[in-house]
């Protein structure tokens, strides 16, 4: 659904006017910078090597990491969400799920172990963000991931609701490996590489690094302030 902008004109003129100066209508070229200090951090690293960054960076954000290969991903996320107590379970409605086999484990396995699990469904309204507060377990797909910062990127649409990750009492992010980047620059890179191919930025977008935590009153780090107080990220060798 395409918008439309009002009154953008003399809104812009009115910002101008205000700063003393002409308003700038011709295109800004974007610098060329002498120094990117940014591009030399873990420059050259191998997609295994990030995965060491990344799982020496879970140690520091209180995050539990698994890596397992597509055949074992079944049984690996049964692990997790055993771990955390089972159901009920909330998901995005993701084909992923699908390829990568996790279907029975979703629709049969867990249902049969009175394990309910919920798929995002937008049609659903407000019953999705009351199933995300009632869940155990949230568990989404990271479309980036940071090694340095140990963050997982999502990209909210229709049926990738955002309460997913944030309003479960415990959640699981699967990273395949080949979405791991060196940190934030290239994050960003990868978002315009993105937008520039498809014409489209997803709704929402979220930077997510572990379980919630806080260290506002006296710097004292309390986990599970405003989110998930566990959180596992099971990086998936896709390569």
């Amino acid at each position: 659904m395409t918008g439309t902008i009002q009154n953008r004109d003399s809104f812009l003129n009115q910002i101008a006017s205000q700063l003393g100066r002409p308003r700038i209508s011709t295109k800004i070229e974007r610098p060329a910078w002498r120094f990117r200090p940014q591009d030399e951090v873990l420059k050259g690293a191998t997609q295994d090597e990030l995965v060491e960054v990344l799982a020496e960076q879970c140690k520091k954000i209180h995050t539990s990491m698994y890596t397992t290969d597509l055949k074992d991903l079944s049984s690996t996320l049964h692990e997790v969400v055993t771990s955390y107590g089972g159901g009920p379970i909330v998901t995005w409605k993701d084909e992923r799920f699908l390829q990568w086999g996790l279907d029975p484990l979703l629709k049969t396995q867990w249902p049969s172990q009175d394990f309910d699990v919920y798929e995002w469904d937008y049609i659903k309204g407000p019953e999705n963000i009351t199933k995300a507060e009632k869940a155990n377990v949230g568990i989404t797909i990271s479309e980036i991931t940071l090694a340095e910062s140990g963050t997982v990127v999502l990209f909210s649409d229709q049926d990738k609701g955002r309460t997913v990750s944030f309003l479960p009492a415990t959640y699981i992010a699967l990273i395949p490996k080949s979405t791991l980047v060196p940190r934030m620059t290239q994050a960003a890179q990868k978002m315009r590489e993105v937008h520039e191919k498809t014409g489209h930025v997803a709704s929402c977008i979220n930077f997510i690094t572990g379980p919630s935590n806080s260290a506002d009153i006296e710097l004292n780090l309390v986990v599970g302030v405003h989110g998930p107080v566990k959180a596992s990220y099971i990086v998936i060798n896709d390569l």
